[in-house]
């Protein structure tokens, strides 16, 4: 089991209990913080386990707009090398992951359109 930790931002049903317990078997310690230069949109999901896990059809996804004026809302969470490949599993194809940096100074890895 890997000891090394990851900041992961979610703006969207990553912070629902039901969906961590589904994932990590835990609840996830974070806090609040915020991205500039997106916006949130909407992303049709198919995947059957991540349909039932998050009881969402469609699930927000951060679109880079480089609008000052555009901004994120969300929660970094401080999660195991193994929760980050498993957070991958449920974020399907559809999304990629990268790594930004947050109104607060901390950088964390957040999810974007796999199209970007």
């Amino acid at each position: 089991m890997s000891l090394k930790k990851h900041n992961l931002f979610s703006y969207g049903t990553l912070q629902q209990d039901n969906v961590q317990i589904e994932n990590y078997g835990r609840l996830l310690a974070g806090v609040k913080d915020s991205l500039k230069e997106y916006k949130l949109d909407k992303l049709k999901i198919t995947d059957a386990k991540v349909l039932k896990a998050s009881g969402k059809e469609y699930h927000p996804i951060a679109l880079k707009t480089n609008n000052t004026s555009d901004t994120v809302e969300g929660t970094i969470f401080e999660i195991t090398e193994n929760e980050l490949i498993e957070t991958d599993k449920y974020e399907v194809n559809d999304y990629k992951r990268i790594l930004e940096a947050f109104v607060s100074g901390k950088k964390a890895w957040i999810y974007v359109p796999q199209t970007e």
